[in-house]
């Protein structure tokens, strides 16, 4: 017995060595995860951004305004003379050309008019021959003393009254033409009729102000729009080197409408709102445009060549001006102030401390300051927008 008690002694002290063993194999396993885990999290993780390359490009620099579409020419088509309306001669919304019908007004008051105005010049003309007819006789017989001095110049007189007669005649005959002539209304410019405000056979007045029918000349057309102040000098030197090239865009920025070129600078500046009002014409071959239009004119005053330009996501404004993060060799970022140029929406033109190849960043620019590492990616490529300021 005492024999067998002697033998599972060793066993015991064995076996608990080992536990002692594993525990204390297994503390200093634990306590080297921790200490790894500890050190894992104090160590900052690369904070990820999209990336890009600054590089040299032609850069066109454009004024931006929003602006509304005008008829060329807007009529207001009314009647000149009183009378009924016979007939319309047009199609609403349809084109018409100078010299097209627009509406007829009753002419036979008019016609006997100029009819009456017509035989009174004859009638008046008939006395003015017999006149002049009896003062040729007088003249005749004057010298002879056969008739009296103060006959011959009453007669004389009664010639002059009828001849200038004869002549307000003419004048009455004119008239009445140009009275017959306003019944028959025409277009008096190329354009687009819009709703016909009168109806056959109703009376129309020379006082009406409602008119029958507005025409708008639609090609060219124009288009008014306003810029700031401060772009009056790159928009009058563009002007001055030739014609500037005007595009008026949907108001989302996304269909060009049509292309057209500045006609004009209005020549004061609005003082209440700071800006200046241009204007602009354009073909409008399809009819793209449309009086009462809003739109966006956008306007190339130059194109900057060879420009040294970074993405415009990429600009940040500090305290003390723009600036860009630019990624060094050690993955760490750097705030490096800029001067801005022009810019064509998606790229703009910069200088200062910034060189042609570095990668700047372009997302994620409020999780950064001088000196954290970064994780940087190319971004998708993205069409460049076409919407510029000076």
């Amino acid at each position: 017995m005492l024999k067998s008690i002697r033998m599972r002694r060793p066993r015991v002290v064995l076996s608990a060595a080992l536990v002692i063993v594993s525990l204390v194999l297994g503390w200093r396993w634990l306590a080297g995860s921790a200490r790894a885990a500890g050190e894992a999290a104090a160590a900052p993780q690369p904070i990820p951004v999209e990336t890009a390359t600054a590089g040299r490009a032609d850069v066109p620099v454009y004024l931006e305004g929003l602006g509304t579409v005008q008829a060329f020419y807007t009529v207001t088509v009314t009647s000149r003379v009183d009378g009924q309306v016979q007939k319309v001669g047009f199609v609403e919304g349809g084109a018409v050309k100078p010299g097209d019908l627009i509406a007829q007004i009753d002419p036979r008051s008019f016609q006997a008019a100029l009819d009456l105005a017509i035989a009174t010049k004859a009638k008046d003309s008939a006395q003015l021959a017999g006149a002049r007819s009896d003062l040729e006789r007088f003249q005749t017989l004057a010298p002879q003393n056969l008739t009296s001095t103060q006959v011959l110049q009453e007669q004389q007189a009664l010639v002059a009254q009828l001849a200038a007669q004869v002549k307000g005649d003419q004048a009455n005959i004119e008239n009445a033409r140009t009275q017959l002539g306003y019944t028959t209304i025409t277009a008096p410019i190329q354009g687009i009729t819009g709703i016909r405000r009168v109806d056959p056979g109703n009376i129309v007045h020379a006082t009406d102000t409602t008119g029958i029918v507005v025409l708008t000349q639609v090609q060219p057309i124009a288009c008014i729009f306003t810029l700031p102040e401060d772009a009056l000098p790159a928009l009058a030197g563009a002007l001055s080197a030739g014609p500037v090239t005007v595009t008026a865009l949907s108001r989302d920025d996304k269909t060009d409408l049509d292309r057209g070129t500045v006609a004009l600078i209005d020549n004061q500046i609005d003082q209440t709102t700071g800006t200046i009002r241009v204007k602009a014409t354009f073909p409008n071959p399809h009819h793209t445009l449309w009086p009462g239009e809003f739109v966006n004119a956008r306007v190339l005053v130059r194109t900057e060549r060879k420009a040294l330009t970074i993405p415009t996501a990429a600009l940040e404004r500090g305290p003390d001006g723009m600036f860009a993060y630019v990624v060094k060799p050690d993955s760490t970022v750097e705030a490096r102030p800029l001067q801005v140029g022009g810019t064509n929406g998606a790229l703009t033109v910069v200088s200062g401390a910034i060189h042609d190849g570095e990668r700047v960043v372009t997302s994620n620019q409020y999780r950064l300051q001088p000196g954290v590492r970064v994780n940087g990616v190319a971004p998708a490529p993205a069409p460049v927008a076409e919407v510029a300021r000076d």
